[in-house]
């Protein structure tokens, strides 16, 4: 009995976590593609763990074992893949159905931007976190804003 409930448990862990590597993957391959991340030399495989993060936690299911997650994870892939898709009309309606409801579709694909630009906003303050020297410590010298060349204000007609 007990053999039995283990091997179900492996079993469900496995799909688990092949559902999860497949979503990474789709988000590690748009992240590649991405020209955004290239034009800020943001690390794709640092930007795909982000969303990955982010992104499931909105995603339905309680837990990353939940058949609701797995089922997520499936519909996400699913979803991203859309591009390489043959037949983009059949998917599309697939995608529907799996989700549930156009409305549902929507919601996961908000998810997903939400997550992309999210992810974008926190690598990008990261990397221009100024390095604290000895200058940025001490207060601004108001003498020295008062001597700032002031823009030149218009000629009056």
């Amino acid at each position: 009995m007990k053999n039995l409930l283990l091997i179900c448990i492996s079993a469900l862990l496995l799909s688990s976590c092949s559902d999860k590597e497949a979503y990474n993957q789709a988000i590690l391959t748009q992240m590649q593609n991405d020209q955004d991340t290239k034009d800020y030399n943001i690390d794709p495989e640092e930007m795909a763990t982000c969303v990955l993060d982010l992104s499931t936690k909105k995603m339905h299911g309680v837990f990353p074992l939940d058949p609701d997650r797995m089922t997520a994870y499936k519909n996400y892939t699913k979803m991203l893949s859309m591009s390489s898709a043959k037949d983009k009309k059949k998917t599309f309606e697939e995608l529907h159905k799996n989700f549930g409801s156009p409305h549902e579709l929507a919601q996961a694909h908000s998810n997903y931007t939400e997550s992309v630009l999210n992810c974008f906003t926190a690598i990008l303050m990261e990397s221009e976190k100024p390095t604290k020297t000895k200058d940025s410590s001490t207060p601004m010298d108001p003498a020295k804003v008062e001597d700032s060349p002031k823009p030149k204000e218009p000629a009056k007609s």
